[in-house]
């Protein structure tokens, strides 16, 4: 963890006590930001929420009794005025995935460098606290495991360099201005359900889940010894929950400037692994058999590591997180929702 406190704060005159929290989240139909609403309902269901998104990739209009508002964080005016009001930002609005990025780069500019600064502007503005995820993509190919975010950022794709250009510029917004945290963020997996519709994204898990149930075969990339820190995307939600009290609490001490945490878990599999995890569930609860086949990998740039683990120490530690869920028990669920 890294962090740049202001120690010219007279704490006692630049507080902020906040008796009901307002909480933002950008990107909030997706497939974080859905279930970051509905964790923040659970949890706290007295706070305020605001929730935004223009729906590029959208999967609700609404969560609970929380409309989504259909607003783009590239349109400033319009996005000032949608988070007025707003203690915490969840900045989770942006274009995420190599591949996504790779075939729109002035979209993947515009939304997640252009669409962060003016999310950053409004709390340097505003002073409302920041949480903002970036991506295991910025480190490239990492130097050592276990992985902390204190390592040297070497982006090798358009998706990486756009997240760390957005790390650098909180950076420079929050200074004296705002506390914010930044999340170095694992490989995602898991679906969830929000009011009834299940939420999902193409994660390598996921697609291998999909497949399993269609009876077709589980191609993995040569040579699927190359392992992967996996973390659920309700345990990625439930971080936000812990960052928002988090922040709140140093809005009321009047901190500013950034704090970077690592989201992972303690599962760090091969690909081949996940591959016969899926089979063997597909198996046994539906009598299903698939095959797994090696293909040639077209990402020549890939890391080959057979050891993928992730410190998040300093993450338990400083706003209490623990990843809960486990792989086996969420494709086990995922079989298991397909049937019903």
């Amino acid at each position: 963890m890294t962090e740049t406190t202001d120690t010219e704060i007279d704490e006692e005159s630049s507080g902020k006590e906040i008796e009901t929290p307002t909480i933002a989240v950008t990107g909030a139909a997706g497939y974080i930001g859905s279930r970051a609403i509905v964790e923040f309902q659970e949890a706290y269901p007295e706070w305020e929420l605001i929730a935004i998104d223009n729906q590029y990739r959208g999967q609700v209009d609404s969560i609970g009794d929380v409309d989504i508002e259909h607003v783009d964080v590239r349109n400033r005016d319009r996005l000032e005025d949608a988070l007025a009001g707003a203690d915490v930002v969840c900045h989770l609005a942006a274009i995420s995935g190599v591949d996504d990025c790779e075939e729109n780069p002035d979209l993947a500019y515009e939304v997640n460098v252009t669409g962060t600064n003016n999310v950053a502007w409004f709390c340097r503005k505003t002073g409302a606290a920041l949480a903002f995820p970036f991506s295991m993509a910025v480190l490239g190919d990492p130097e050592e495991f276990p992985i902390t975010a204190d390592q040297p950022r070497d982006p090798l794709n358009w998706y990486g360099r756009t997240k760390l250009l957005g790390e650098r510029s909180i950076e420079a917004f929050a200074d004296g201005a705002f506390p914010a945290h930044l999340f170095l963020k694992s490989n995602l997996y898991g679906e969830h359900v929000v009011d009834e519709t299940k939420v999902g994204k193409p994660t390598v898990i996921n697609f291998f889940v999909k497949r399993a149930l269609a009876g077709e075969t589980l191609t993995v990339y040569e040579p699927g010894t190359q392992a992967r820190n996996f973390v659920h995307v309700k345990d990625v939600a439930r971080a936000y929950v812990r960052s928002a009290e988090r922040l709140v609490e140093q809005l009321a001490s009047g901190e500013t400037g950034t704090e970077t945490f690592e989201i992972a878990s303690d599962e760090d599999l091969s690909v081949m692994r996940v591959a016969g995890i899926v089979r063997e569930v597909a198996r046994e609860e539906r009598g299903i058999d698939v095959d797994v086949e090696l293909v040639e990998n077209p990402r020549s740039a890939e890391t080959m590591v057979e050891e993928f683990g992730v410190d998040i120490s300093e993450t338990r530690r400083h706003i209490g997180w623990e990843p809960d869920e486990r792989v086996k028990t969420s494709i086990l669920d995922g079989v298991e929702r397909d049937r019903d």
